[in-house]
């Protein structure tokens, strides 16, 4: 199975969490979600990217991490990375 090239760090009470999955699901993307409040690891991966903060969500896309992104700037990731096509 080909490895996901989307992963979302994030929590399941934030909703800057729940906007990003929603946004990825309606732009028909996979990820991978890891909860960051049950995953000690994924926290502290979280904190190194941020400088110490955990910033949720932490979006990283094909090596490429996003901090809090909007919807914007994630389709901007994901159109760069070639994992959404322009839409017309």
């Amino acid at each position: 199975m080909a490895k996901k090239k989307v992963n979302v760090y994030g929590a399941d009470w934030c909703s800057k969490t729940t906007r990003t999955r929603d946004h990825l699901q309606r732009r028909g993307v996979e990820f991978d979600y890891i909860d960051v409040d049950a995953d000690p690891a994924a926290s502290q991966w979280v904190k190194d990217q941020n400088g110490g903060k955990e910033k949720k969500p932490t979006v990283d896309v094909s090596g490429r991490i996003l901090s809090e992104p909007s919807n914007a700037e994630l389709d901007a990731a994901l159109k760069a990375t070639g994992l959404l096509q322009p839409q017309n």
